[in-house]
């Protein structure tokens, strides 16, 4: 079993407070967020990127070993994710849903049979088997040219 540890906070009121996050491994160290970092366009990171972050580079990896798998060497997998935040009725907020573009560069298949076996390293990819059943995923995935 493998843990990883994280830690937030955060003080004061909703509108005019601030909160962190930090790492185990010290990469985040009381990284600020604020209302507007999470919710408008300010300039800082939020909770919600750090999740498309995370499945950005755990598909990566992902579908690199799982080509591996299948006998097929790549020279490298760029994802690119958008993780989507709406209202809910009543009030609060859901992630609602992960859109993943994977562009890979990967001699000796075609460009349908990399989005066949981008499709299948998705569902091995744990952060995206985190989201499955509460968060709509969606795969784009295409050789780069």
């Amino acid at each position: 079993m493998i843990n990883r540890r994280a830690s937030g906070s955060w003080a004061g009121d909703l509108q005019t407070g601030s909160g962190s996050f930090s790492t185990q491994s010290g990469a985040l160290k009381e990284l600020p967020f604020t209302l507007g970092t999470r919710f408008g366009d300010a300039p800082g990171s939020n909770p919600e990127e750090l999740i498309a972050a995370a499945q950005a580079g755990c598909y990566s990896m992902a579908l690199t070993a799982y080509l591996a798998s299948q006998g097929i060497a790549s020279k490298r997998i760029d994802t690119k994710t958008i993780c989507t935040l709406e209202p809910l009725d009543g009030g609060g907020f859901k992630i609602a849903k992960m859109h993943i573009n994977a562009t890979g560069d990967v001699p000796g298949i075609d460009d349908a049979r990399f989005k066949e076996l981008a499709a299948e390293a998705e569902k091995k990819c744990p952060v995206a088997n985190a989201l499955r059943g509460n968060v709509e995923i969606v795969l784009e995935a295409n050789l780069s040219s």
